[in-house]
């Protein structure tokens, strides 16, 4: 290979690591004992018959939140039930309460909401969670934009 066809794929490569660093980012706020584990994402992204067999409505205004909880014992790290809830507001603050299904696949519990959005929108996320119910919720507060898939 010669230096233009190495120094173009070492380019490449380094561009496609740059840019899909932040799509592997590990999106978490640890609170006490436990962790809670947030990601969002466009619907279309799941697959139509995984969609239908949990309920979810695949559209390209549609987004799912999803939030999951561990609890921290030394080093060992447990999925847990928790009551979770929140809101998603738009720029101009329109607001969407957030309803969340549970989804129980034995060592992975994770709990599943959808919202809307416009095409190149910002949607703040409040989730209020709460693992311990002699325990306050606590608030996991971030922003994003969508776009329609």
């Amino acid at each position: 290979m010669n230096r233009l066809a190495k120094w173009t794929s070492a380019t490449l490569l380094a561009a496609i690591a740059l840019v899909s660093q932040p799509l592997f980012a590990e999106q978490f706020v640890a609170h006490g004992d436990y962790e809670v584990h947030y990601n969002a994402f466009n619907s279309t992204f799941i697959q139509p018959d995984v969609a239908k067999n949990i309920g979810i409505q695949r559209s390209k205004r549609k987004a799912l939140v999803n939030v999951s909880v561990l609890k921290i014992e030394g080093d060992k790290k447990t999925a847990v039930t928790a009551v979770v809830s929140g809101k998603a507001t738009n720029l101009i603050q329109q607001t969407q309460e957030i309803g969340f299904s549970k989804i129980d696949e034995g060592d992975a519990i994770y709990y599943l909401g959808q919202f809307g959005f416009t095409d190149d929108q910002v949607i703040r996320l409040a989730l209020d969670v709460q693992p311990d119910p002699n325990q306050p919720a606590f608030q996991v507060e971030f922003e994003q934009r969508f776009y329609e898939e």
